[in-house]
């Protein structure tokens, strides 16, 4: 090789290699979603996820869906979630029930019950079939559009109208929804129906039933249906006994909630943290202090992590018993866990170490929270009020 043709190799070569090293690399699917999750200009933020929604492999992300929609639901955006939901309608995804059910639950979460029927009535002319699977998508959209006295309605009507034959699925929500509605006989009448139709009730139907008739005090009924669900050779979870202590509880016979968490402490299924918040929370209403920190005590020695109940019931009466010290490290424990408390509370704690002269202690906690976004508005030192 020449001495010309060495320098124009070496030329050339050099310009490949500038242009290769020059050109920006296109941005991964999950700098792309932590881009949008990062973004806290809501603005921005629909701008972005229409942009991404483009992407095919963007749409498959569930949960930037759910993170999105939830902020916006938070800030009353909601003309901001029909924006971005209904602009996936032009996607071809829109003719596979599975994507077309994912909308139809965003819009329930957001509480916009219209737009998820409307999104379920124009699955035909979307070229999407519908099955109890998105019938069932419905049915739970308007259960947590909190619309619970239209559920039964949707429940007997569509069925007739579409030919789709409802499932265990479709008659829990319906129970659920009727619970919600303390209609509890109702809901025995159709888990009595849902029988005589040949589906089998599974452990989320009994435990939601449970749940209700505990709650409302009404033992013996919970008691029978506790029986028809072992009956059943259905096994109870933790859920079921949690149901069973809140209904101890409401009728007053701690000593027998205590000894049903003990029974739960060494046997299956394990006590999990609901478990003791149940007494917690009843202690503390009680003003039963001693009780409440030994019952929290035994929840950290069985190994459980506190979580924003646990919190929300122990920190009001350590300050109505002036123990500030304890409720400060309550508060550092439950913001160093990212767990939310109401800027009421967190005041309240402020304002007694204030008063007992603990002004560096309250100044901590003020920028703990300023730093996890509690705004200067909403938790203040008394002394910024001047």
């Amino acid at each position: 090789m020449s001495s010309i043709s060495r320098l124009l190799y070496r030329s050339f070569c050099t310009s490949l290699s500038s242009t290769v090293a020059t050109t920006p690399k296109a941005p991964t699917i999950d700098s792309i979603v932590d881009s949008i999750f990062k973004e806290r200009n809501l603005t921005k933020l629909v701008e972005k996820f229409k942009q991404s929604s483009e992407i095919y492999r963007f749409r498959s992300k569930h949960k930037i869906y759910q993170i999105a929609t939830r902020r916006l639901a938070s800030a009353k955006q909601f003309d901001s979630i029909e924006e971005i939901l209904e602009q996936q309608k032009k996607y071809h995804d829109i003719t596979k029930e599975g994507f077309a059910i994912r909308l139809i639950k965003l819009y329930g979460n957001a509480g916009m019950f219209d737009h998820a029927s409307k999104t379920f009535d124009e699955l035909p002319e979307l070229k999407c079939e519908r099955t109890v699977k998105s019938f069932n998508a419905l049915l739970s959209a308007c259960v947590d559009s909190k619309k619970y006295d239209k559920v039964e309605k949707l429940f007997r009507n569509i069925p007739l109208k579409l030919s789709i034959t409802p499932d265990e699925y479709s008659y829990t929500i319906t129970i659920q929804a009727l619970c919600l509605l303390e209609e509890l006989d109702s809901a025995v009448s159709l888990l009595d129906e849902m029988e005589t139709k040949g589906l089998k009730p599974n452990l989320v139907t009994f435990n939601t039933l449970l749940n209700m008739f505990y709650e409302a005090g009404r033992i013996l009924e919970a008691e029978r249906i506790w029986a028809r669900m072992e009956k059943k050779e259905i096994v109870p979870d933790i859920r079921s006994y949690n149901a069973k202590l809140k209904g101890l509880v409401v009728k007053g016979k701690i000593s027998e909630a205590e000894k049903l968490l003990g029974e739960l402490r060494t046997k299956e299924p394990k006590a999990d943290t609901f478990s003791f918040n149940v007494l917690i929370k009843s202690y503390c209403n009680d003003g039963k202090y001693d009780d409440a920190k030994r019952v929290y005590d035994e929840l950290l020695a069985d190994g459980h992590k506190e979580n924003r109940w646990t919190y929300e019931a122990l920190i009001p009466v350590l300050c109505e018993k002036g123990d500030f010290d304890f409720a400060l490290k309550l508060c550092k424990k439950s913001l160093g866990l990212n767990c939310y408390l109401s800027a009421g509370i967190l005041q309240v704690v402020v304002d007694g170490l204030v008063k007992q002269s603990k002004v560096n202690d309250a100044n901590e906690l003020v920028e703990l929270a300023r730093s996890k976004s509690y705004g200067r508005k909403s938790l203040k030192l008394p002394s910024e009020d001047e």
